[in-house]
């Protein structure tokens, strides 16, 4: 069965704790600290594997987890650090945070692997603690708890030419005619369940199809299948808008294609500035006397779509669609759709109620201590030196209250932060 949604739980690996030792040897009275460091923790990264196409390896599995990192040991031995989880899925899998629905990555394009979610640091040996006061340390860093989070996957895929049109119109039945795709073709409703990818050659080159499962009336709110097969659409340059041209079910195809652009623009109004030909279907049954393709061009020609008139039955006219899609294809340019990133994954941090404190060094009253294991944590996880971690950390202290909390204790502008061994200095 064809899956192109899962849901499932991936939790990073938690960092190994310090070691807590001393040195003991023969001939060495009172050996120092020795205790090492522990291991990273594992993180969970998405790659793209190009032979598969489905996320059906997400139907029978729901949590995911990456191997945490180990203690740290004595004569300062460093523990071993976790496994990384790597997770292969299809190109154009766009993965997003279950509870916002915020995009986290876009398996696209140049972007084959992701880090989704990084592994826990590893506490420091009591090794690192030894002072000229205090040369007996007891005390090891823990390592950095793991990090769980809840995503959507959903795969949307790659082509250039998206094949819409109501059930029944013919969009099966031309695919299977036009490429190596193999669809399955009955007379009945939503016989597409699956969108089906195929690859078309013209005397003019090729390019990738894909047939969208039938769309009904009120698909863009959830009705029928429709819905869950509209994302594929987001991908594509141009559609290729299927018409049955006969009539053969009792519908008017100009009001065809009226309501499946009224669906398509309810679900992203973008779309329908999108380059989009009228397929004509099923010239071979028109009945003598009519002419449906001159009411299509009367009525969809002035709003800049073309009508081509065909039959996928008998194959007339099939060839100067094709080549007329390819020409269109060349004369627009080239810019693949690709989700940004909305939901960095240490925006968890903001939403744990972790404890911290803020006091005014007595020595020094324009010096500002901040710590506690919400703001450890978060440092923890995040990159200073990018630009997007610099202003995720700025972000952090504004909604974890860490500033109100500063001004209340009195900083003044100029006066410095300092957070487990990094110094700011304060600005409004």
């Amino acid at each position: 069965m064809f899956k192109d949604r899962a849901t499932i739980i991936i939790r990073s690996g938690k960092g190994g704790n310090g070691h807590v030792s001393f040195r003991r040897e023969k001939y060495v009275a009172n050996g120092g600290p020795d205790g090492g460091d522990g291991g990273k923790g594992g993180s969970v990264i998405m790659e793209v594997d190009k032979g598969q196409n489905t996320l059906g390896e997400y139907r029978h599995r729901r949590k995911y987890k990456a191997q945490d990192g180990q203690e740290g040991g004595k004569r300062r031995c460093h523990g071993a650090d976790g496994e990384d989880l790597v997770l292969k899925v299809p190109e154009g899998t766009v993965v997003s945070d279950a509870a916002t629905g915020k995009v986290i990555a876009d398996m696209s394009g140049d972007n084959l692997r992701c880090v989704i979610l990084k592994g826990g640091r590893g506490g420091k040996g009591n090794m690192h603690y030894a002072t000229s006061t205090m040369q007996v340390p007891k005390y090891a860093q823990p390592g950095q708890e793991a990090l769980e989070l809840e995503v959507n996957l959903e795969l949307k895929l790659i082509a250039d030419v998206g094949l819409v049109g109501f059930p029944n119109v013919g969009k099966s039945t031309f695919l299977s005619r036009v490429t190596n795709a193999r669809p399955e073709i009955a007379n009945y409703h939503f016989t597409t369940i699956t969108p089906n990818l195929g690859v078309v050659d013209t005397e003019n080159g090729g390019f990738v199809i894909a047939d969208i499962p039938g769309l009904i009336e009120g698909a863009s709110e959830g009705a029928g299948l429709g819905h869950q097969f509209l994302r594929h659409i987001e991908r594509t340059r141009v559609m290729l808008h299927i018409v049955d041209a006969a009539g053969t079910e009792g519908r008017d195809p100009v009001d065809d294609v009226r309501k499946i652009n009224q669906e398509l623009a309810s679900y992203d109004p973008a779309l329908l500035s999108r380059r989009q030909i009228i397929a004509a279907n099923k010239m071979d049954c028109v009945p003598e006397g009519e002419d449906p393709v001159r009411r299509l061009k009367e009525a969809f020609e002035p709003e800049g779509y073309e009508v081509w008139p065909m039959s996928a039955v008998t194959g007339e006219g099939v060839r100067e669609v094709l080549l007329r899609v390819k020409e269109i294809l060349d004369e627009t340019e080239e810019k693949p759709v690709f989700f940004e990133q909305e939901f960095f994954p240490e925006d968890l941090l903001v939403r744990e109620e972790l404890p911290f404190t803020v006091e005014r060094l007595p020595e020094d009253p324009h010096i500002f201590v901040t710590e506690g294991p919400r703001i450890e944590k978060m440092l923890g996880y995040t990159n200073l030196d990018s630009e997007k971690g610099f202003a995720f950390f700025q972000r952090f202290l504004k909604e974890a209250g860490i500033l109100e909390a500063l001004e209340n204790a009195g900083i003044q502008e100029g006066d410095t932060v300092r957070m487990y061994g990094f110094d700011f200095d304060y600005y409004k």
